[in-house]
């Protein structure tokens, strides 16, 4: 699994190092602070080191990297990723399975990368990116605007789910590490997604009635998703997941049946990035660690502070760190209290 990131000077993250990544890793801070900035550049390097001397793949690691940054982050050139301001180049560099993953390159970029080390074997496992929003009811639009059109729209992140959705149940025995987690997405699913290769859109069926994917609640479809990458084997047990938001589209009860399942999962080997604004989110991993104490759940903590950006590093293990969403849900509770007392 990734062992340590750093960042310099990408876009809104003017310095990040943590050296001791978990099993799960859950970024929060508040809007503009690089949450989802951080997962689309780690998916963005995990994605180079995959597809380089994947196949026929004939590119190298650099023009893999520039063509990924490109259509993931949809600039006009990757030096627009670089700090506003910033004297010093971006730089970026992780660690996988103790091999190093590094570039570097400055704000007048436009598609060549120069500075690049990879130390990484090849990599037969696939890492993906669950965004915000769901893709199964886009999934035509999103292939043909960037496999036809090739527009700006959707980044490679909805572009890459859409075409992993596409690979075909395999038959046979899945993976045995997911056996349990994925009895407990069907269970939460009380039906199945499927793909009608006629029509080319997915559909739910529940017994015998099958349902527009576009009349299917949106938690359904986020569930699903899930289920479909583990049922035709994209995930394997080596893989790495980012979810922008878990919470999006789940009731309460959901959520926490989703984290259950996301725990179960990485107890089998898929490392997690979990990027939220949810404190219900935070509390339910705290428990999480609490009742599996060989299980590291990391978080990153972004706060803008009077002295600028800082990033707090966390074990869940260790406790509860503070952290601007506990603090505005306590603010919240004290001003509930003082309600009740007057």
């Amino acid at each position: 699994m990734l062992n340590n990131i750093e960042l310099r000077n990408f876009g809104p993250i003017h310095q990040l190092e943590c050296h001791n990544l978990g099993q799960i890793n859950l970024i929060i801070g508040g809007n503009g602070t690089g949450k989802t900035i951080l997962l689309k550049s780690l998916y963005s390097a995990m994605r180079t080191v995959e597809a380089y001397q994947r196949g026929h793949e004939p590119r190298t690691a650099a023009e893999i990297l520039a063509d990924k940054l490109y259509w993931t982050f949809e600039a006009e050139k990757i030096g627009d990723l670089v700090s506003k301001g910033a004297d010093l180049p971006l730089r970026f560099k992780f660690c996988l399975d103790d091999c190093q993953f590094s570039y570097e390159f400055g704000k007048d970029t436009t598609r060549n990368i120069s500075k690049l080390e990879n130390h990484i074997p090849s990599r037969n496992s696939n890492s993906i990116y669950l965004p915000t929003k769901e893709v199964l009811s886009l999934h035509q639009n999103i292939l043909q605007s960037r496999d036809i059109y090739k527009t700006f729209g959707f980044d490679d992140t909805y572009l890459d789910l859409a075409r992993a959705l596409q690979q075909p149940r395999m038959r046979g025995r899945n993976y045995q590490e997911f056996a349990h987690s994925r009895a407990q997405l069907k269970d939460m699913l009380d039906g199945r997604v499927e793909y009608d290769q006629k029509s080319g859109r997915w559909q739910f069926k529940k017994g015998n009635q099958k349902f527009a994917i576009g009349v299917t609640a949106e938690g359904i479809k986020k569930i699903a998703i899930l289920d479909t990458l583990l049922g035709n084997r994209y995930l394997d047990p080596q893989s790495i997941v980012f979810i922008d938001e878990p919470e999006s589209a789940l009731h309460p009860i959901a959520i926490s049946q989703f984290l259950d399942i996301i725990v179960m999962l990485a107890e089998a080997g898929i490392q997690f990035f979990l990027a939220s604004h949810s404190y219900f989110v935070i509390k339910k991993l705290y428990l999480a660690a609490q009742q599996r104490q060989n299980l590291s759940i990391v978080i990153l903590s972004a706060d803008e502070s009077s002295s600028g950006e800082q990033w707090d590093i966390a074990n869940l293990r260790e406790g509860l760190p503070t952290n601007p969403i506990i603090d505005e849900s306590i603010r919240l509770y004290r001003e509930e209290v003082q309600l009740v007392l007057e």
